[in-house]
């Protein structure tokens, strides 16, 4: 795949070893266009009605892995199949902090990727004494991406019939980021 390539040359010229040893996880939930139906919900939290993309990246905001779901799927089961697709991969022998924010709390979620992966997961939370925007330590990362890919007009709204061309789309947008920074 073009994306794991490009990544590791990325990696490699921002004096990073190729595989990470932290990453983070999120999810963000996007409308769909009018005529699209199939894996398609709704959001109750965000009060969005369309799809939810499970982003995984290094703590350099390059993509990992993404999985693209219905919005009414619940963030611990997205983060579930979206670090099994990490796992899988072969360039994450060195990984064993994965940052996230408070919606994944819930000490069996913990347990579970724990468990399966043995990797240790970081709950970030927000500080309620503050308000307005905190920055929170590593967890931004992923928020930048987010950040990142809304620059893609295409990737404003989910306009694709199948989840699977949205996460093309985003590696696409990433392989786009990538070259940049190489050139």
């Amino acid at each position: 795949m073009v994306h794991d390539k490009l990544y590791q040359w990325v990696r490699v010229a921002a004096d990073r070893q190729p595989s990470p040893s932290e990453a983070a996880v999120d999810s963000q939930s996007v409308e769909t266009a009018t005529m699209i139906s199939q894996e398609v919900g709704y959001d109750a939290g965000k009060k969005i009605h369309g799809r939810k993309r499970h982003l995984t990246v290094d703590l350099l905001g390059l993509v990992l892995r993404v999985l693209v779901t219905s919005a009414s799927i619940p963030e611990r089961q997205g983060a579930k199949k979206v670090l099994e697709r990490v796992h899988n991969m072969s360039r994450v022998n060195r990984l064993h902090t994965i940052w996230m924010d408070g919606g994944y709390r819930g000490e069996d979620f913990m347990r579970w990727v724990m468990d399966m992966f043995r990797w240790i997961v970081e709950i970030v939370l927000r500080p309620l004494e503050k308000k307005g925007f905190v920055h929170l330590p590593k967890r931004w990362v992923v928020e930048r991406t987010f950040g990142w890919l809304n620059w893609c007009r295409r990737l404003s709204k989910d306009y694709e019939r199948l989840p699977e061309t949205s996460e093309t789309f985003i590696y696409i947008a990433m392989i786009r980021i990538m070259v940049r920074r190489l050139a």
